[in-house]
């Protein structure tokens, strides 16, 4: 039986809407809803394992609800020199972080699982990004957009923090906060398709 194109075959477990646009780039009909874990990352815990566990631990809470549909969740973190960045808890916080990712390589982590009834299987994305150098000024007249309050690392590489990235290795959309490569992935292997849908 074939499905009808808004019909969802998976479950999002993010409230993101970046990562449900990216979804419906490959045409994966899906409904969201947010998993709500403790994002503290354990004592000793690398950046790798960090948003590894997160993602697996999202995906998990939101099949515990009872939800029968596959779960997909991500997680991302921007590294520097082994130092997670998360979302900046203020101006101040934010406005240091960019300061220290002024001028350098960064990496950013992002890692998506897809729980079914049968198993939790997880990739894990890795993109190193460069800054060019930013003045005191335009760190914080970004901040002044309210677009670093909420994003890891301070900043939005789809959004106006784009201006502030002259290179990039990697996934994209890794960096936006879901790596349609592996998560296409994860999809063929549980015999999900994509390409199936619109937003329309």
């Amino acid at each position: 039986m074939s499905l009808e194109p808004g019909t969802p075959v998976v479950c999002l477990a993010s409230a993101s809407p970046r990562r449900r646009d990216l979804l419906w780039q490959i045409g994966v009909p899906h409904k969201a809803t947010a998993a709500n874990v403790d994002e503290d990352p354990l004592p000793g815990e690398s950046a790798h394992d960090y948003v590894e566990r997160l993602a697996v631990e999202k995906a998990m809470a939101v099949r515990s609800r009872g939800e029968r549909l596959p779960v997909l969740a991500a997680d991302t973190a921007v590294v520097l020199e082994g130092a997670v960045y998360g979302k900046p808890v203020d101006r101040a916080d934010a406005l240091a972080m960019l300061s220290r990712l002024s001028g350098r390589v960064h990496q950013v982590l992002t890692a998506v699982a897809l729980a079914t009834e049968r198993s939790v299987e997880v990739r894990v994305s890795a993109t190193s990004v460069r800054f060019r150098d930013l003045t005191l000024a335009e760190r914080e007249a970004y901040w002044q957009t309210g677009e670093p309050r909420d994003k890891a690392g301070g900043y939005a590489i789809q959004g106006f923090g784009g201006v502030f990235v002259e290179s990039l290795s990697g996934s994209y959309s890794g960096v936006v906060g879901l790596p349609l490569a592996e998560t296409a992935e994860l999809l063929r292997t549980a015999g999900i398709g994509y390409w199936r849908g619109s937003r329309a």
